[in-house]
């Protein structure tokens, strides 16, 4: 585990408001505390190698983050029966999905826009920088597969691109 993949926990950790997580790998053991939502304290990650570390069970929080996931699997399996035909525009990072560039600006595509390669589509929040996204191909925009303000992760897929 990177020190990427540990601050992607720590900011899904603190948006879903959970207290504490403890999470175990082979090697590494991590605690994530936070003050709760609002609160303004600080989130402590502790990192133990296993060799020293006692063996203790996963807290419950993490199994609370297990139900967030299979609702995007069961969107993408109805997306790939449907639209088999269409071009997928995956997220290339994990962060915090944006369609706008700013909450007053008007959003970057909308379904049904002609978009060519090169075109910003939407932008990815990832550790307080704004990554532009764009369209590696031309085409419609036929879908938008993730909400505004959504975590996104690593190959999710974003919008459905007619190449038509």
């Amino acid at each position: 585990m990177d020190i990427k993949e540990i601050q992607s926990l720590i900011k899904f950790v603190a948006k879903s408001g959970a207290s504490e997580v403890k999470l175990e790998t082979d090697d590494i053991k991590i605690t994530i505390r936070t003050g709760g939502p609002g609160s303004g304290e600080t989130t402590f990650v502790q990192s133990i190698p296993m060799a020293q570390a006692p063996v203790a069970p996963a807290a419950a929080p993490v199994q609370q983050e297990v139900p967030a996931s299979p609702a995007t699997p069961a969107k993408e399996a109805d997306t790939k029966k449907d639209d088999s035909k269409y071009i997928t525009i995956k997220s290339p990072i994990i962060g915090t999905f944006y369609r706008k560039p700013s909450p007053d600006k008007p959003a970057f595509v909308e379904v049904g826009d002609k978009i060519s390669a090169g075109d910003v589509l939407c932008v990815i929040e990832a550790m307080k920088l704004f990554n532009d996204i764009e369209s590696e191909v031309s085409g419609t925009i036929v879908k938008v597969l993730v909400d505004d303000s959504s975590p996104v992760e690593f190959d999710q897929p974003l919008f459905l691109v007619d190449p038509a």
